[in-house]
């Protein structure tokens, strides 16, 4: 029965390492559609979406069998109940990701965002591609240096984020993009909130608690 438990759960694991990779792409097409009207990457993101659902549901499916069949204590329970919330973490991130996509398809050929706001969303998008390459490595290798270092670097993109209000207030703006500067920012923010939360699962899994002892972000918000 341990046997058919480790292949079982190994093939959940496969799944979710999946599903970080397709978010990396998601994250880092949206980010090349937003920032050079490039309508193609804004598509394949948004057509992209449907796999990362599939995903989700095909990992908790898997996850809710094990629980019904192995009934898993100590670790194990802990590595399959964390999983299901690290699959529904991506699939937030995932429609985030689309979200910024759609925005950026919307307005084509035409920029979503003022060239004011191009060097602070240029940098929101540098970081969440960099994060994004993180959360594959540290999900693949169960890494809770990683993991600590994505937890502790989410300031910066809060700092970016508070910046895109002072561009929304800009009296050189319309209307549209003055909406458009805010729900985008606030996107690509809640997109630094998830991979938060994925990283103190992780460090959950390998060490059986939480570093920051903090609520995770994602929990009592609205938006994805």
């Amino acid at each position: 029965m341990r046997v058919i438990f480790n292949e079982e759960l190994k093939q959940v694991a496969d799944d979710l390492d999946r599903m970080a990779q397709n978010v990396r792409k998601a994250i880092k097409g949206a980010g090349e559609a937003l920032l050079n009207q490039d309508v193609e990457a804004a598509q394949t993101v948004i057509d992209g979406d449907i796999e990362i659902d599939a995903l989700e549901s095909s990992v908790i499916d898997q996850c809710v069998k094990l629980l019904a069949k192995q009934n898993p204590v100590a670790t194990d329970l802990r590595v399959v109940v964390s999983t299901m919330r690290l699959a529904s973490t991506f699939e937030r991130m995932g429609d985030l990701a689309r979200h910024v996509a759609e925005a950026a398809r919307r307005t084509y050929p035409a920029a979503a965002i003022p060239e004011s706001a191009q060097p602070v969303f240029a940098e929101m998008i540098d970081f969440l591609d960099n994060t994004a390459d993180q959360l594959v490595a540290m999900l693949f290798d169960r890494d809770a240096k990683t993991a600590e270092a994505i937890i502790l670097a989410d300031d910066k993109l809060d700092n970016l984020h508070h910046q895109t209000f002072e561009l929304a207030l800009s009296d050189d703006i319309t209307r549209q993009q003055t909406v458009d500067i805010v729900l985008l920012g606030r996107f690509l923010e809640r997109l630094g909130d998830h991979a938060v939360s994925a990283a103190r699962r992780v460090v959950y899994i390998v060490s059986g608690f939480d570093p920051t002892k903090e609520p995770t972000r994602d929990e009592g918000t609205d938006i994805d």
